[in-house]
């Protein structure tokens, strides 16, 4: 194996395991930093693990160390905020770093195969940008779906407390809206 691969082989496994360590969304603040920091100095050593190599290998084992650390941020911040549109992003920071990651090593080719390469690595990324469009927004339909459910049920449950008078029927009303979240 040679060194090229054996930093490529490094990395990925890298990769994987901070992938692997997905945060949940009740992060507390001293678990981001902590996550940042961590981050922060898995960069530091994978672009110091890239000074053995020399001309495009260097450059190419610098592109994934940088890829590694952005993909690693996006994770974190969608794993911290919870929100659905940093959960996205991540999608877009993964692509955006196999592109960086494809055309620094199209440029040890050369005339007409660096051309295809470099074709090729456009036509990946452009691909991986739609499939993150497409999970956004089946993301965002799934969502929509379950309001409408959670308003049919409501609606459901209201109807039920018709039958009710005085009290008991405030009290059904009352834990209907509590339990659809409705005010």
């Amino acid at each position: 194996m040679t060194t090229l691969q054996h930093c490529k082989s490094a990395l990925a496994i890298a990769a994987l395991f901070a992938a692997s360590g997905a945060y949940a969304a009740t992060m507390n603040d001293a678990d981001y930093k902590a996550g940042k920091d961590r981050i922060s100095a898995d960069f530091k050593a994978d672009k110091a693990a890239c000074d053995s190599f020399s001309g495009n290998a260097k450059d190419i084992c610098v592109e994934q160390a940088k890829g590694k650390e952005n993909v690693s941020k996006a994770e974190l911040e969608a794993g911290y905020s919870g929100k659905a549109t940093d959960q996205a992003k991540v999608a877009v920071v993964k692509a955006d770093a196999n592109y960086a990651v494809a055309k620094e090593m199209c440029d040890d080719k050369g005339g007409n195969a660096k051309d295809v390469c470099v074709s090729e690595a456009k036509a990946t990324h452009t691909k991986e940008l739609a499939d993150a469009k497409l999970t956004k927004k089946v993301g965002e339909a799934k969502t929509d779906a379950a309001q409408d459910k959670r308003d049919a049920d409501y609606k459901v449950a209201a109807e039920k407390c018709e039958s009710l008078a005085g009290d008991a029927k405030a009290s059904c009303i009352s834990a209907a809206k509590q339990r659809f979240n409705k005010s």
